[in-house]
């Protein structure tokens, strides 16, 4: 059986959860939270870098989310396919490197800034993270024009990335009503039932977002 270490807030650990969803993959699901320590202590062990999400099988830990993705096509497969056989997962791959590194990192900025005490705080770090956060969403916008999802070929690792990414970074700094192409996107996403379930089993805990919840989504 497989299991999995994660929180429902967590926007990677979302990355990972869709895919399993989409194969109606069993897995257990391993709460990181006070009131599991056992699985805190575990985690620990196993993956000593303390970045969740970990999906261990059969013993044997697998990290970082892409990686994971990647494995559960390979090893457990579903009829569900994130990463096509031929070149074109170069493209898939490239995206899922963007929706990280180029709207996720810059989100977490800004929600990692909100965690600190105020003295602490970085004002002119977050207009910089918002700003990148700015660039992306008018890249994919024009990138998105006449797709439905990130990638040719159907729902791909990209769109897992993707759909978290967005998701969040949409409530830090909202994507701009003329980016219509990555707008409709983002709500095609959290339309698809696999998304859907994350973010419904996320809803609980939403009074932990720092920088408060918007009343939507």
């Amino acid at each position: 059986m497989l299991e999995l270490f994660a929180h429902p807030l967590s926007s990677y650990c979302w990355k990972v959860l869709i895919p399993l969803y989409e194969n109606d993959t069993p897995f257990t699901y391993r709460m990181l939270d006070p009131e599991h320590p056992e699985n805190g202590a575990e985690f620990a062990r196993l993956w000593p870098i303390g970045k969740f999400p970990l999906l261990v099988d059969d013993g044997c830990p697998v990290m970082e989310s892409s990686v994971i993705i990647e494995y559960l096509q390979r090893h457990h497969p579903g009829p569900v396919r994130f990463l096509p056989a031929d070149d074109a997962a170069l493209e898939v791959r490239m995206l899922d490197r963007i929706f990280d590194n180029h709207v996720m990192h810059p989100m977490q900025q800004v929600v990692a800034d909100a965690l600190r005490p105020p003295e602490r705080r970085d004002p002119v770090g977050v207009e910089q993270a918002k700003a990148a956060l700015r660039r992306s969403y008018a890249m994919l916008d024009g990138w998105l024009a006449g797709r439905e999802w990130a990638a040719p070929g159907g729902f791909s690792l990209a769109d897992c990335a993707a759909a978290p990414a967005l998701f969040y970074a949409d409530w830090v700094d909202p994507i701009p009503e003329a980016l219509a192409n990555l707008k409709a996107y983002r709500a095609r996403l959290l339309a698809r039932p696999s998304v859907a379930r994350a973010v419904d089993e996320a809803r609980p805990y939403r009074p932990y977002f720092p920088l408060g919840a918007p009343d939507r989504d």
